[in-house]
């Protein structure tokens, strides 16, 4: 029933036909009131959506009595809480969007074993979260990491209807290189992160690293601080990488370079410096992928490293002032400590020689210095 003009209240009653529905698809409408609040025990859905429209929540727990859903597209609407962590228990969960909406709070919860081990899929953008990103979670996004497993098992994510020998491939809304398309068909080996336009703070966790079958990966316009992690090198599945409008820092590290599969990349409005990596992908990328990184230089900028470093500013007055005061104190007390040693040895021997008389072997030496001097 989606991509329709549909309006009116969302019927609650739609609940309990989860008992025999396998996808309810009431996405792209005009829908206002709240989701459904009950869902039925039994209930057989493995496609919810509801993108797009003007429902709010608050989102049930009774969600929870789909043990079988796979896709799960809340997106574009007006639920207006806190990340609910509890849907980690559905085992089947594949797809997870909820993004435009007016989600808050944090996300980092405690880790837990079996949560989100099949998802693939996680779109959160366009909310208000803060604080750090869910490392525990990513921790546990196992189809991230191998998700070759699901290549001949089934092309699509989808359900198959057995009475009828037919398969529906279920779709969602995504944005993939900064552009929001509709997925008609969801590949079964699909996986994207785009956790941007929130306010999340702190570091890029290495974990992200380990996720090495990402597609896609989004963390723009956050508060992210630090450097990128050098285990993003074994993302080599990765086609677009966006860390935009960050505070992040340090030099771009190299093993970037390993990431072959890399389209689009957008690095700009950071504090990156040094040298952009050379080779590879990265001889294909534009000034828009570095601009607003004013100690960036190399290709395909126009500001040249060695240049740059010819263009440090000298050390002020100031500094060489202190330079040299430093070298003169420590000199005085090279020269002090000098005096000090000849002054104890002189005052020991003078108290030899005042104490014993003249000693015969001063006398000897003295007498054979001056009769060896040459006559004038």
């Amino acid at each position: 029933m989606s991509h329709n003009n549909l309006s009116g209240i969302m019927l609650q009653c739609f609940g309990e036909l989860s008992k025999s529905l396998c996808m309810l698809n009431l996405g792209m409408n005009k829908f206002h009131g709240t989701i459904p609040s009950t869902l039925s025990k039994g209930c057989q859905l493995e496609n919810l959506n509801l993108n797009a429209n003007q429902v709010e929540g608050p989102f049930t727990r009774s969600i929870l009595h789909c043990r079988s859903l796979q896709v799960l597209d809340l997106g574009n609407i007006k639920i207006n809480a806190t990340f609910p962590h509890w849907q980690g228990t559905l085992q089947e969960l594949k797809v997870l969007v909820m993004k435009s909406n007016q989600m808050h709070g944090s996300i980092n919860g405690k880790r837990h074993m079996h949560y989100f081990r099949k998802l693939q899929i996680l779109d959160l953008s366009n909310n208000r979260f803060t604080r750090q990103l869910p490392t525990g979670y990513m921790e546990n996004f196992k189809a991230m990491m191998n998700v070759e497993e699901n290549r001949y098992v089934t092309p699509y994510i989808g359900g198959s209807d057995k009475t009828r020998n037919q398969f529906y491939s279920y779709s969602v809304h995504l944005i993939e290189k900064g552009q929001e398309v509709e997925l008609m068909k969801i590949f079964a080996t699909l996986t994207i992160i785009d956790l941007s336009n929130n306010k999340f703070q702190g570091e890029i966790p290495r974990v992200i690293g380990k996720l090495s079958s990402v597609i896609g990966l989004n963390l723009s316009h956050n508060h992210l601080i630090g450097h990128i992690p050098p285990s993003f090198g074994k993302l080599i599945n990765l086609e677009w990488l966006d860390l935009s409008s960050n505070k992040l820092d340090g030099k771009i590290p190299e093993q970037l370079l390993n990431l072959t599969m890399l389209s689009s990349l957008n690095l700009s409005k950071n504090e990156f410096v040094g040298r952009i990596p050379k080779g590879e992908q990265f001889n294909t990328f534009e000034n828009s992928s570095y601009e607003g990184n004013d100690g960036l230089c190399g290709f395909p900028l126009s500001s040249d490293c060695s240049s740059n470093e010819a263009r440090q500013p000298p050390p002020s007055k100031l500094q060489e002032e202190d330079h040299s005061k430093s070298e003169i104190r420590f000199g005085w007390k090279v020269v002090l400590i000098g005096y000090m040693f000849e002054f104890m040895f002189g005052l020991g021997m003078g108290c030899v020689i005042f104490w014993t008389g003249k000693p015969k072997w001063i006398v000897s030496l003295v007498e054979a210095k001056h009769h060896r001097r040459p006559k004038k």
